[in-house]
């Protein structure tokens, strides 16, 4: 009978497998991946310190390269500006928003505080308020009722954490209504980041500054009696698709839409005597301040609202969108006249007309009962939308909006006023 041979593993091998090696081995590998991932981390952060910084030099580089409106300027990381000492503040101030604002996550710092470059002494926090710290250790502020308006908003610089901060210097600090900071002046602000937004392979030159004059008044409460200017400007620049814009904006509580303050760059050099951009050649500074397309930058006007009437052009009691409103509840008759931009029939028949602006940021509606359609000789839906109308009758608030109910097609006088 032929014996079957059997084999055992040699003991040195069995050990190789013991759960306590194992371990030890896996644990091991761990804290070599960790070690590796922390180093990696941190270079990642040394890298990113770097990149920011080439990027803030390439801002400086971008901003000479296309011309300041002056020769006397301060560099800061990511904006210069020229103060004007009898004013207390910059007489203009240049920034580029970045496509990286897509991507940035740096927030406000609310770090206000003076300008180090500024060598006879920026504005200050005594400027704009005053404060003492209570019993209980509570900060009592005494406002000179104006806001610290950024000319540079902070928001533009939120992929850098550094250009963010010194955009709180006390020279980009402008004393304005709290209505115009927080209104129109922001939306403006942010209609320019959204611009950047909706065109990510550009980049935008923008100068902002308050109109300054000799006779302004100050903030007489203030320790430097820093003026009070009466408008704002700004002009933005897009250079790879060969296009800027303007706008010149009351400091006070606005209620036209922003396109109605937008105007060329040109009348922006005329009304601030500054010479934008001016590092172009001639030919083409001419060709981009001269014109503008407002419906490039202003997306509202691209999807089909239109400017209110010009206020001045329109004959004795015709209004434009605007203007109507402060009719509003008065029980007066008069006629507002507008572009039908958008209509709608509801559900119970009743048919909603809205003047220049559209559904939902309507400014002026016009309301014909379903019972009082009978009174029209054609589909106003169909034959009103799209046209310049006046309409004739009573404003009242409805829903927050000041509306005019019609009940009659007498009442309706299709054209605009202006031109007849």
């Amino acid at each position: 009978m032929k014996k079957t041979a059997l084999w055992f593993w040699p003991l040195p091998f069995l050990f190789f497998f013991s759960p306590t090696a194992s371990t030890q081995t896996l644990e091991g590998e761990q804290q070599r991946i960790e070690t590796q991932l922390t180093q990696i981390d941190r270079q990642k952060t040394q890298l990113n310190g770097q990149l920011e910084e080439i990027k803030l030099r390439m801002v400086q580089r971008d901003l000479e390269a296309i011309g300041l409106p002056s020769a006397n300027f301060i560099q800061h990381s990511a904006m210069a500006l020229e103060y004007s000492e009898p004013h207390e503040q910059a007489r203009w101030v240049a920034h580029i928003i970045l496509p990286d604002i897509a991507s940035g996550t740096v927030s406000r710092s609310n770090d206000f505080r003076p300008d180090p470059k500024v060598t006879t002494g920026s504005a200050t926090e005594a400027d704009y308020f005053l404060k003492k710290m209570k019993p209980d250790s509570i900060w009592e502020y005494d406002g000179f009722g104006y806001d610290r308006g950024h000319l540079a908003p902070s928001a533009d610089f939120r992929w850098s954490a550094k250009a963010l901060s010194e955009s709180y210097f006390y020279s980009n600090m402008s004393p304005q209504r709290a209505e115009f900071n927080r209104g129109k002046w922001a939306e403006l602000e942010s209609i320019l980041r959204d611009y950047i937004t909706n065109h990510p392979q550009t980049q935008l030159y923008v100068v902002t500054g308050p109109v300054l004059e000799d006779s302004l008044p100050v903030i007489e409460r203030g320790v430097n009696r820093v003026a009070i200017p009466r408008f704002y400007y700004k002009v933005a620049l897009d250079m790879a698709n060969g296009r800027s814009i303007g706008f010149v904006m009351p400091n006070a509580a606005l209620t036209y839409p922003i396109e109605h303050y937008a105007v060329s760059v040109d009348e922006v050099e005329r009304i601030t005597g500054l010479d934008f951009f001016n590092r172009l050649d001639d030919e083409r500074e001419a060709a981009l301040e001269n014109k503008i397309d407002k419906a490039v930058w202003l997306p509202t006007l691209a999807k089909g609202d239109a400017e209110p009437l010009v206020q001045p052009d329109l004959p004795p009691n015709h209004f434009n969108t605007i203007v109507a409103t402060r009719y509003a509840g008065k029980g007066e008759r008069i006629s507002v006249c507008g572009k039908v931009v958008g209509s709608r029939y509801s559900r119970t028949g009743n048919l909603w007309l809205n003047l220049d602006k559209q559904f939902p940021n309507q400014i002026f509606s016009v309301f014909i009962r379903k019972k009082d359609l009978v009174n029209f000789s054609y589909d106003p839906k169909l034959e009103l939308e799209y046209q310049v109308v006046c309409f004739e009758g009573t404003v009242d608030i409805f829903n927050g909006t000041p509306t005019m109910n019609l009940e009659r097609e007498e009442d309706v006088r299709i054209g605009n006023p202006s031109k007849r």
